[in-house]
Order: C-alpha cells, then sequence, then structure tokens
C-alpha cells in the first residue's frame, strides 16, 4: 500500500512539472558539485583487470534524464575517451542524487548501476567509429556516441547518437529492441551519394556534419512522441551550401508506435553578431564559419507535449583543450505551435529561411553564465550537455540538474594517441600525461560537474 502511494505521489509531481506556463521560471540557483573525472562506475571487472579510462571510467553527462516512476537519475556518457579511436562499451550509469527537499541543495552522484548496452546476440555497443569497428566507412554496425536519452513509461531506454544519426530503442537491461528509421536527408552522404559516417565536410556533402549528429532526446508527457535535436545545422544548409554558417537546426519528431519520423522543425540559433557584442574587445570574436559550427544545441527537455527547454551553448569554458572565455550558456523555452514541418524543404543556399518557413517560437529562460557568476563561480565547464527536471522540493519547486560532459579528461593528438588532461585550476597551466597515468603534483583531470537549481514552473 505504501509503495503504491508513493508511486502515484511521483506520477502526479512528474505531471505538474511539465506543464508549461506561459512566462519564464523563476530558477534559483542552489549549488554546484564537482566530482573527479577518476571517478569509476559499476562495472565489475574480473580480479586483476588493470583500472583502465575504457574500461570503468565514470564518464558522466552527455545527457541527464530523471525518472520519477523509480527516483533515479540515468547519466548518459557518450563513445568513451578520445574521439572515437578506442575500444569501449558504451553505457548509461543508474544514479541516486542525495538532495535537500527544503533547499535543493544536492551531494555527490551514488552510482547505484551501470548498464552496458548490447546487441541481441549479446556483443557490445562500440564507441569505435565505423572505419576502425566494421572497416568501412559506410556501415554503421554496433558504432555508437550516445548523446541523447529518454525514458519511457515502459521504463525502456530511448538512446539518439552522433554516428548515425540513429535512434534506438533498449530493454531496461540494456538490450537492444529496435532502430527508429532514419529520415534520409539527415544521413551523411560522399559526392557520389554513398554513406560516410567517418568522413568530414571535405568529404561528406550533404546529411549531419561530422560530430554534430543527435544531441539531445526527450519524450512527451503523453508518450507518444520523441523528439531528438541535432546539434547544428546539416552540412549542406547555409550560405554558400556550407552548415557552418547557419542558424537553422533541425528538430527532428518520431513518432513513438512506428519508430518512424514524423515531421522536421527549424530551431534558429543565436547569431554570432549578438554573441560578438556580448564582449566589446573584439579579441575573441567567433568567425563566420563559427555560427552553425561553435555553437549548438546540447539538450531538449519537454514540458508539454508541444513546449520544451532546450540549452544552447558554445564551446567555451573548462575542457580539454585550450578555449577562450565562455559568453554563451543558456536555457530557452520553446514551442512548436505553427512551426512549419520543413521535412521534404532544404534550407541551402542561404542562411535565411524560405518564405512561408517559420521556426519554432523561442524565448530566453536561463542565462547560466550569469547564474554561475553571480555565485562567485570561476571555471565554466566547456560541454554543458544534460539538462532534466526532478523530482517536487517541498516549497513546490522543482529540482533541475544540468550537467557537463568532461569527455573523461582525455584528448589525442593528430595521430590519435590518447593523453590524459591535467589543469591547475589556479593557473590554469596545463599537462598531457599518456592515459591512465597520474597527473603532476598540483594538477588534476577535469571532473565532472552538476549545477542544480530550485525552479518553479508554477508562475
Amino acid at each position: 500500500m505504501i509503495r503504491s502511494t508513493l508511486t502515484s505521489l511521483l506520477l502526479a509531481c512528474a505531471a505538474t512539472a511539465f506543464a508549461a506556463p506561459a512566462a519564464a521560471a523563476h530558477w534559483s540557483l542552489t549549488g554546484l558539485v564537482e566530482t573527479p573525472a577518476t571517478q569509476r562506475d559499476a562495472v565489475r571487472l574480473p580480479p586483476g583487470t588493470p583500472d583502465q579510462a575504457n574500461l570503468n571510467r565514470f564518464g558522466f553527462y552527455s545527457d541527464l534524464s530523471y525518472n520519477p516512476r523509480d527516483g533515479y537519475w540515468y547519466a548518459l556518457s557518450d563513445r568513451g575517451p578520445g574521439g572515437g579511436v578506442i575500444d569501449y562499451a558504451t553505457r548509461v550509469q543508474r544514479l541516486r542524487i542525495p538532495y535537500d527537499r527544503r533547499s535543493g541543495r544536492i551531494g555527490q552522484p551514488i552510482i547505484d548501476k551501470t548498464v552496458l548496452f548490447s546487441a541481441r546476440r549479446g556483443d557490445s555497443f562500440n564507441g569505435l567509429n565505423p572505419q576502425l569497428l566494421n572497416g568501412d566507412a559506410a556501415r554503421l554496425g554496433l558504432s555508437f556516441d550516445p548523446e541523447g536519452f529518454a525514458v519511457g513509461r515502459n521504463g525502456h531506454f530511448y538512446v539518439a547518437d552522433e554516428y548515425g544519426p540513429s535512434l534506438y530503442e533498449f530493454a531496461p537491461n540494456g538490450r537492444f529492441l529496435r532502430a527508429f528509421a532514419i529520415p534520409a536527408n539527415l544521413q551523411p552522404r560522399n559526392a557520389q551519394g554513398q554513406l560516410d559516417y567517418v568522413g568530414d565536410r571535405k568529404l561528406v556533402v550533404a546529411g549531419r556534419q561530422d560530430n554534430r549528429g543527435f544531441e539531445g532526446l526527450t519524450i512527451t508527457p503523453s508518450g507518444d512522441k520523441l523528439y531528438a535535436v541535432m546539434q547544428d545545422p546539416l552540412v549542406q544548409e547555409g550560405a554558400n551550401n556550407d552548415g557552418r554558417r547557419s542558424r537553422n537546426v533541425r528538430i527532428v519528431e518520431f513518432d513513438l508506435r512506428s519508430g518512424r519520423s514524423s515531421a522536421q522543425y527549424v530551431y534558429q540559433l543565436e547569431s554570432i553578431a549578438a554573441l560578438n557584442a556580448l564582449d566589446p574587445s573584439g579579441d575573441d570574436d567567433f568567425s563566420a564559419t563559427n555560427q552553425g559550427r561553435s555553437i549548438g544545441l546540447s539538450a531538449i527537455h519537454a514540458l508539454s507535449d508541444r513546449d520544451f527547454l532546450v540549452l544552447e551553448r558554445d564551446n567555451r569554458g573548462l575542457g580539454v583543450e585550450v578555449t577562450a572565455a565562455p559568453v554563451h550558456k543558456r536555457v530557452y523555452r520553446i514551442s512548436l505551435r505553427g512551426a512549419t514541418d520543413v521535412a521534404a524543404q532544404s534550407l541551402a543556399g542561404s542562411n535565411d529561411l524560405p518564405a512561408g518557413v517559420r521556426p519554432v517560437d523561442k524565448a530566453p529562460e536561463l542565462d547560466i553564465l550569469a547564474a554561475l557568476r553571480s555565485a562567485g563561480a570561476r571555471d565554466i565547464p566547456e560541454k554543458l550537455e544534460g539538462l532534466a527536471i526532478g523530482p517536487r522540493l517541498r516549497n513546490g519547486k522543482h529540482l533541475v540538474l544540468i550537467g557537463s560532459d568532461n569527455d573523461y579528461s582525455v584528448t589525442q593528438s593528430g595521430a590519435g594517441e590518447q593523453f590524459e588532461v591535467c589543469v591547475d585550476r589556479s593557473s590554469g597551466e596545463r599537462a598531457q600525461v599518456p592515459l591512465d597515468a597520474d597527473c603532476p603534483a598540483g594538477k588534476t583531470r577535469i571532473p565532472g560537474t552538476l549545477i542544480a537549481f530550485a525552479v518553479d514552473f508554477r508562475r
């Protein structure tokens, strides 16, 4: 009886959380928690197995999801350390995140379970790129770069990937169930019209840009639809047929029952002119080709069947590469009401939308940078990629978490050799050490970060 009552309360809280008021909610920063990059997951390795980044390192928040039905948070890690050149069994972490029910302050996440994604025959989906895993850049196979995550009412996992882009359904134990049909216009193809899941813009002339496939995923409260966001415009869309110059990103609607895409909508990124104006010095201005490459979408979360929160960010901040200071980490509220379905339309040749095409409505919700800086935060994570609405607090607000992807604190040379990135957080001085080696004195790996807010969605 107690368990049944608790479940009913959780579901009621979830329904309230997704009600979408007309105005922006009130967001109060309640804390920031950093977890060391060396945090291990719950994979049980055979005795004597060496402790290695590509075997059991946490991996953090390429996406973040809360399931009100069981009270767990799910933290998705991507293809693993490096740029898809290390063998890595892709996975999702099931977490308990302690929190104060009055204030919304959080503690260190506790890894309850690690679920590996596997095919029906038992082989693990792997972070290696298709050329390395399959010997064929045109065959996706089990190559997997998971970036978006949602949990269905049945407890099944829906995972969106960048390599394809792809959208898969998994059982709660991580076993593959089905693949959704991906629209042809999103698939990367070379000048001969052949699929190429590995090539960069010199080879891929249509479809998603390299490393810019599906980046976020959400399921609607009704449970009927999934929405996946591309990180950036398609490679051929924009002025000079160059997606790097475009602001127009596609949000892709999928029908959960049929497994087919039912619509595409345009989301317009903030213009680099507006972002460059935030810093009058001009020393670190975004160039024209940064528009659709260095600014992008990282997450989406459904408030209702037609209203969503999205996370838009630059590629600057504390990460594995040295970058300029960040200027753009924001949450927006969007609505699909009145937006044009552009599934059958090309946006090539211009940065402007075709006549009659209406993008999704977009309104500012939260300036994450301003909130962190007002609280005295010094290091802003480069890759804020996870956004999830959690449980209701006692004051009626909801706990909302934003999480960072720290890239396992690993980068690579041009030849594909992997290095650990170690940083002196006081001076910013960096060092690269061999994979799994210790950092020099005074330096640490880049942590994973959770930023907590108490949010009043009733306004």
